[in-house]
C-alpha cells in the first residue's frame, strides 16, 4: 500500500463562550477554495485514494457497467397536463442529462423542446437545472441553473416561441421562483453571498435591469429558509418561510404583482403549517393542537382566525399527515401509518373516503404531479425495495386504477429473485425500531451474510423503502440490505423526530448500533461483515457510531459527512448554521455546547481501532463544507491504531450531491461498492 499523506498541524484555538478548543487542522478552511497549500493537500489525498484503490478498478468497472446497465438509456417521464400542454422529461441514449419538452393538447402533437440540458452542460464539469416555471400564457420559461455545485443559481428566461434567451439574467439566487399572472413579472430569492441563505425576495419585470428589481420581502431571522410557489388554482403567489419549529406564509394575488405580500398566519414558535388555495378558501396543514398535524380549511378572509377554522382531517396519534393535493371535488392526503407512507382520498362533502391500497407490507406511496384541480383522476407513485417506481392514476369516484408506467429495469431484473421483510429491532431503552430488509430469495438465516446498513435520522426526514436498482449489485453477491428507520426521522410520527434531535440526539446513534446488533443476533448478518453507510447528517451518524462502537463494523462509507459539529455550529457565517440551531442546539448555550461535544465525530476521535473507512467530499459543497471531512480524516490518521484502509475521495468539481449526470454519479457508487466488497472479502464474487 502507498503511504497516506500526513497533514501539517498549525496551532489554533477555536473560541467559544465556554472556553477554547485546540484545532491544529483549522488551517484547511478556505472559503474561497483558492489556497495553494490546502488544494495541494486535497490533491494528495485524491492521489492516495487512486493509488490505494487502483487494484479494485476492474471490479469498480464491472460494478459500474452493471449499475448503468440496469438504466434504460432512452427513458422518459410520465407526461402530465397543465394549461393545455403535456409536459415531460426524456433521456436520449447516452445522454447524461434530461431533455425537458412538451406537446400541445395531444401526445401525438409535435414536440417542443424547452431545455436540452445535454447541450447546456457542454464545457462544464458540473451542471444542474433547478426549478423551471412556464408563464401563465405558456410563452415563456423561467429556469435556474448552477454551473458549480454550490447551489447559487442564475435565473434565466427563455422565449418558447422563438427559442431565444431574453437578456434578463439574475445571478446568485435560490432555485425557487414564481410567475405573476401578468406574464411579465417574476419573483425570485436572492442569496446572501457568504452564508448562501435566501435573504431577499425580489420582483423583476421583464426587459428591465436587475438593478431596478424591487425588494418585496427581506428575512431578518436567519433561522428561516424561504421558498416561492403559486397556489394550485394559480390565484396567489406564496412566500413560504420555514424554520425547524415555525412557519409563515405570505401571499399576493397573482393578478396584482405590484401589491404587497400579506401574512396569512403570523409566525409563532412551535407552530408549523403550510397552505394552499382553491375556490374561495384556504386549506391548511397545521400542528396547532396536533403533534402529527391535521388539515383545516378557512374562508379567504379568515385564515388567521384559528377559531373559525373548519376541521377536514383530524389529528391522530397513529397517523402522521405529510401533505395534500387539492381538487375541485376531492382532497388527496399523504399520510404515514405505522411507518408506511400511503395516500388517502376524501370528498369535500365527506360523503366518500378511501385509502389507496398498497400491494406489499414494506412499500411507499406518494402523491405525484396533480396539476389540474378539475380532474377526477389522482396520480400517485408506488415503490418498494423490490418494486420499481410505478406511476398510477386512480378515479376518485369509482376507484378504478390505471397503470401509467413502471420504471423499466434492464439487465435481467426479476423481482422473484429477492425477498423483502419488515422487522422490528429493540433499542436499548426498549423502543421498537422498524427496519426494512432486502435479501436474495433463497436467503438463509445462518449468520454468514454481509450487511449493508443505511440510515439517516435527522431533520425529520424519513428513509422510505424505495426501489434502488444499484443495490442489486450487492444483494446479488449475497448482501442483506437494511434501512434502519431510526429516531430523528419521522417514520413513526412527529415524536419519533423529537426523540432524536437536540438533547436527545444520542438516541439516533445508539439506535443504529442496536439495529446492527439485532441483525447479527438474529443471524441476518455475520458479526464480522457488518458495513454502514450514510451521507451528510447520515455521515455524522457514521462518524459518531465509528467512535462509539468501532468493533461492531467491518467497514463504513461516510458521504459528505457533517463531522465537525461544534466548530460549525459556533460559526454563523457558514451556510446553514443559523437555520439549524433548533435541530442540533446552539453551542453558544453551555448545555448544548457540552452535549454536542459528547458526540461530535471530530472531537471524539481517540487512539483505537476503527473500521475501514471511505470518506467522500466535494470541494464546492455548500451544505457540508469540504474542510469538515478533510480535518476528520487528517486527525484520524494520527490516532487510529489499526491498519484498515482510510481513503478520502475528493471531488474537485462537485458540491453536496456529487457529480452531475445520471451515469457519472454512478461511478462513485461503484467505487463505494467495490470498497465494501473487498472489506467483506467478496471481491471475487460474480
Amino acid at each position: 500500500m502507498p503511504q497516506p499523506p500526513i497533514a501539517k498541524r498549525v496551532p489554533f484555538d477555536v473560541p467559544s463562550p465556554h472556553g477554547s478548543r485546540p484545532d491544529p487542522y483549522y488551517w484547511m478552511r478556505d472559503d474561497e477554495r483558492k489556497d495553494p497549500e490546502m488544494l495541494a493537500y486535497l490533491q494528495a489525498e485524491a492521489d492516495y485514494k487512486e493509488a490505494a484503490l487502483e487494484h479494485l478498478k476492474p471490479l469498480e468497472d464491472k460494478l459500474f457497467n452493471e449499475i448503468v446497465g440496469r438504466i434504460k438509456k432512452d427513458d422518459s417521464s410520465v407526461p402530465y397536463k397543465k394549461r393545455g400542454y403535456y409536459y415531460y422529461a426524456r433521456y436520449e441514449a447516452g445522454g447524461e442529462y434530461p431533455i425537458y419538452a412538451r406537446k400541445r393538447e395531444s401526445l401525438e402533437a409535435a414536440e417542443e423542446i424547452l431545455l436540452n440540458v445535454n447541450e447546456m452542460a457542454q464545457g462544464h464539469d458540473y451542471f444542474h437545472v433547478g426549478q423551471m416555471s412556464v408563464s401563465p400564457d405558456n410563452q415563456l420559461l423561467a429556469f435556474a441553473e448552477d454551473q458549480v455545485g454550490r447551489r447559487a443559481y442564475t435565473v434565466k428566461i427563455k422565449n418558447l416561441r422563438t427559442g431565444e434567451l431574453l437578456t434578463d439574467t439574475l445571478p446568485g439566487n435560490s432555485a425557487s421562483l414564481a410567475w405573476a399572472g401578468d406574464n411579465q413579472t417574476i419573483f425570485y430569492i436572492e442569496k446572501d453571498p457568504k452564508t448562501l441563505l435566501g435573504r431577499r425576495v425580489k420582483r423583476h419585470v421583464l426587459g428591465t435591469s436587475s438593478t431596478e428589481d424591487v425588494l418585496v420581502h427581506e428575512e431578518m431571522d436567519e433561522s428561516f429558509y424561504m421558498g416561492l410557489t403559486t397556489t394550485s388554482d394559480d390565484a396567489f403567489v406564496l412566500i413560504h418561510l420555514s424554520s425547524t419549529v415555525s412557519d409563515e406564509v405570505r401571499y399576493l394575488p397573482a393578478t396584482e404583482p405590484m401589491s404587497e405580500f400579506q401574512v396569512l398566519i403570523p409566525r409563532r414558535r412551535n407552530h408549523e403549517y403550510n397552505a394552499d388555495h382553491i375556490g374561495t378558501r384556504w386549506v391548511i396543514r397545521t400542528n396547532q393542537k396536533a403533534i402529527n398535524f391535521r388539515i383545516v380549511e378557512a374562508d379567504d378572509d379568515a385564515a388567521s382566525d384559528e377559531a373559525s377554522w373548519r376541521e377536514l382531517v383530524p389529528a391522530r396519534e397513529d397517523a402522521f399527515v405529510h401533505g395534500f393535493d387539492l381538487f375541485n371535488d376531492y382532497l388527496a392526503i399523504s399520510e404515514r401509518v405505522e411507518g408506511i407512507k400511503q395516500v388517502r382520498v376524501l370528498r369535500w362533502d365527506k360523503s366518500a373516503e378511501f385509502t389507496v391500497q398498497s400491494d406489499e407490507s414494506a412499500s411507499v406511496s406518494n402523491l405525484s404531479v396533480n396539476a389540474e384541480p378539475a380532474s377526477k383522476w389522482l396520480r400517485y407513485t408506488y415503490s418498494s425495495l423490490v418494486t420499481p417506481s410505478t406511476t398510477y392514476e386512480i378515479d376518485m369516484e369509482t376507484q378504478e386504477r390505471r397503470l401509467l408506467k413502471q420504471e423499466e429495469v434492464l439487465g435481467g431484473f426479476d423481482p422473484r429473485r429477492y425477498r423483502v421483510e419488515r422487522i422490528w429491532a429493540k433499542a436499548r431503552d426498549g423502543v421498537r425500531v422498524p427496519v426494512s430488509l432486502l435479501m436474495p430469495a433463497d436467503f438463509t438465516q445462518d449468520g454468514t451474510a454481509p450487511l449493508y446498513q443505511y440510515a439517516y435520522g435527522s431533520y425529520g426526514a424519513s428513509m422510505d423503502p424505495h426501489f434502488r436498482s444499484s443495490i442489486l449489485s450487492l444483494v446479488d453477491r449475497g448482501f442483506v440490505f437494511a434501512i434502519a428507520h431510526i429516531r430523528g426521522g419521522q417514520e413513526m410520527g412527529r415524536k419519533w423526530y423529537e426523540d432524536g434531535k437536540r438533547l436527545e440526539k444520542m438516541k439516533t446513534f445508539t439506535d443504529v448500533i442496536d439495529v446492527s446488533r439485532h441483525l447479527v443476533q438474529e443471524k441476518d448478518a455475520a458479526k464480522d461483515k457488518v458495513t454502514a453507510v450514510g451521507g451528510s447528517a447520515g455521515g455524522l451518524l457514521v462518524g459518531a457510531v465509528a467512535n462509539l462502537a468501532p468493533q461492531d463494523y467491518r467497514a463504513m462509507v461516510a458521504q459528505v459527512p457533517f463531522v465537525d459539529v461544534v466548530t460549525t455550529m459556533l460559526d454563523e457565517s457558514i451556510p446553514l448554521t443559523t437555520n439549524e440551531f433548533d435541530e442540533w442546539g446552539n453551542p453558544k448555550q453551555k448545555e448544548y455546547y457540552e452535549y454536542l461535544l459528547k458526540y461530535s465525530p471530530y472531537d471524539n476521535l481517540v487512539a483505537q481501532d476503527y473500521p475501514a473507512l471511505l470518506v467522500t467530499t466535494g470541494l464546492w459543497d455548500s451544505q457540508v463544507q469540504y474542510w469538515e471531512p478533510a480535518k476528520w480524516v487528517a486527525k484520524m490518521r494520527t490516532l487510529k491504531t489499526d491498519d484498515a484502509p482510510l481513503v478520502f475521495h475528493v471531488n474537485m468539481e462537485a458540491g453536496h450531491g456529487g457529480k452531475s449526470g445520471r451515469f457519472r454519479r454512478q461511478r462513485e457508487t461503484a467505487m463505494e461498492f467495490a470498497f465494501l466488497l473487498e472489506q467483506v472479502q467478496l471481491t471475487s464474487a460474480e
